[in-house]
């Protein structure tokens, strides 16, 4: 390549190499994570009750996340004046995916957890790339034995069903899943829209429960601050599911709703969290690739996660 003008070394674009997150380092030996952040996928989708397909989400948002492998110089933010993701300063790895046995919801959801626990061990903060939203039951009760947290999610659909069909832990229980634990101190559940969701006594449930519950035009007429204001602060975990999006830009799911959140939104809200809480893990769940045509929704969760990840990271260590 001498004298051609090359930079010396491989350029590592992004249409060539294997597809990690980011193109991140893989670390197969879930014993040896060193790392600040590390991504898990969770491929399940027995969960749903409608259209499947998430279980190719992981590994089209790690396709689509190649797109954003900023190399050594990091992502500078000309609004923010900050660089985030620098290489000398992020730790990230993706560990692969967690087992999952086909048809088998109980050993499946218990691998999950196997993996996010062995994040936490590592001293690392999970993402988990589902996958279907039940993944956040396993990945929720991977935090046991971790000081409490409050639960943020953003979703079009309330997922607080107690039981359905005899169903327990498929993608309408989560959030009911979490309230369940004690170490859950509360929830705040933001883009919950009409006949996507579910019915009054649902909702019920889910105040007596703790939750404060948003529609998405209600987070825009308060604001993000004063949305912000409305969160506990201290430690959170973040559930995103893609579906809490517009679906103009997230067609790629597999129960869209209309009037969902646009890209700054989510952004902002997910800034002001990295600002001032202490986020200790995150998923984001339900993106289907095969109604993805244009790669929009995986384009959309990649960028989402990554600059997530980055303002995390930098207002962790900036604190």
């Amino acid at each position: 390549m001498s004298g051609h003008g090359y930079e010396k070394g491989r350029l590592n674009l992004p249409f060539v190499g294997l597809c990690s997150f980011g193109k991140y380092p893989y670390v197969e030996n879930w014993d040896a994570i060193d790392a600040d952040v590390a991504i898990l996928g969770a491929p399940f989708d027995f969960g749903t009750q409608f259209r499947a397909g998430a279980r190719f989400g992981p590994r089209g948002i790690r396709e689509a996340s190649t797109l954003f492998s900023f190399g050594h110089s990091g992502a500078y933010d000309h609004e923010d004046d900050i660089t985030y993701l620098e290489s000398q300063t992020t730790r990230i790895v993706d560990i692969g995916d967690a087992d999952i046995i086909h048809t088998d919801t109980t050993q499946s959801h218990a691998n999950i957890e196997y993996g996010v626990r062995a994040i936490l061990k590592a001293g690392a903060m999970p993402v988990v790339l589902g996958g279907d939203h039940s993944v956040n039951i396993p990945a929720i009760n991977a935090f046991s034995d971790q000081d409490p947290f409050h639960l943020v999610q953003i979703d079009a659909h309330l997922d607080f069903v107690d039981s359905r069909h005899g169903v327990t832990a498929g993608h309408g229980n989560p959030m009911r899943r979490a309230a369940e634990k004690p170490y859950v101190t509360g929830l705040t559940q933001i883009g919950i829209r009409n006949v996507s969701s579910t019915a009054r006594d649902g909702y019920e449930s889910a105040r007596e429960m703790g939750s404060d519950i948003l529609s998405v035009r209600q987070a825009r007429a308060l604001g993000v601050e004063a949305l912000l204001a409305r969160i506990p602060e201290g430690r959170v975990y973040i559930t995103i599911d893609i579906d809490g999006f517009d679906p103009s830009i997230a067609p790629g799911t597999g129960t869209p709703s209309h009037g969902g959140f646009l890209y700054y939104e989510v952004l902002e809200l997910l800034d002001g969290l990295a600002r001032r809480n202490q986020v200790v893990g995150m998923d984001l769940v339900e993106v289907a690739p095969d109604y993805d045509h244009t790669g929009s929704t995986t384009t959309l969760a990649a960028q989402i996660l990554l600059n997530a990840i980055g303002r995390i990271l930098y207002h962790k260590r900036n604190k």
